[in-house]
């Protein structure tokens, strides 16, 4: 199956072409554009680098959020005009499943943070499924969540995690544990293992698509995962008095 991946979730952002599991190519927006301003020509330079034409994709995937909130939505948007255009189903994933799909294989439990702004994270674990059970559907993509996503200062998350009895074993991974790396190591001490680099999504969100096609929906169905109130709306919450 042909899938175009998208994420717009971070400044930068991705998209990815993946046939059949296999990546095709992959390329990372110009983060001094916004994505409303590069995306049209983005989704032709994809297709372009995959040998592909765009009416050839047989279905979409997207970064349902949680991440930044505008870029979430222009996202998410350009997919379902295209999906609508061409008749194909979408496939929403999570930003934090993304990351956590995209840690090396040695990787088994993940804690995926990004940064949330206002010193807040969203962050959620999540452990490798093994990859004797899966063969032959994309295994090392295959992540399952252990906890539920949440926004909070990096020193609440790790609080709530080590009373679960959560930390054992981690690798935190993601743009918010690399912002946030010395808070991690005083709160879960100076071993805590801390992925140093960051990397597009747009790949593991394809092949999520790729090897779970049943989560496939209708454009119009998709639903943003915002785990905490947009900024605008705890704005006008705070006029209001009902905050």
């Amino acid at each position: 199956m042909l899938i175009l991946a998208l994420d717009t979730t971070s400044r930068a952002g991705s998209l990815a072409i993946v046939r059949d599991g296999e990546l095709m190519h992959a390329t990372a927006g110009d983060p001094s554009l916004t994505h409303g301003q590069r995306l049209p020509l983005d989704f032709m330079r994809v297709c372009d680098g995959a040998g592909v034409k765009l009416r050839d994709i047989e279905l979409f995937a997207v970064a349902a959020g949680p991440g930044s909130f505008t870029g979430l939505r222009v996202g998410i948007a350009a997919i379902q005009g295209l999906a609508i255009a061409l008749d194909r189903r979408v496939v929403p994933v999570s930003t934090l499943e993304a990351v956590a799909a995209s840690a090396p294989s040695d990787d088994t439990r993940i804690a995926a943070w990004i940064d949330a702004q206002r010193g807040e994270v969203y962050a959620q674990l999540w452990t490798r499924l093994a990859a004797a059970s899966l063969a032959g559907d994309g295994s090392s993509q295959r992540v399952v969540e252990v906890s539920a996503a949440i926004s909070a200062s990096p020193e609440a998350v790790i609080e709530s995690w080590s009373k679960a009895g959560l930390l054992d074993s981690l690798t935190f991974r993601g743009d918010g544990a690399v912002r946030y790396a010395e808070r991690i190591r005083a709160a879960a001490g100076v071993g805590a293992v801390i992925a140093a680099d960051t990397v597009p999504l747009a790949p593991a969100i394809g092949r999520i698509a790729d090897a779970e096609p049943g989560r496939a929906i209708v454009p119009h169905a998709i639903m943003p995962i915002y785990v905490r109130r947009p900024d605008a709306e705890l704005a006008r919450s705070r006029r209001e008095g009902t905050a």
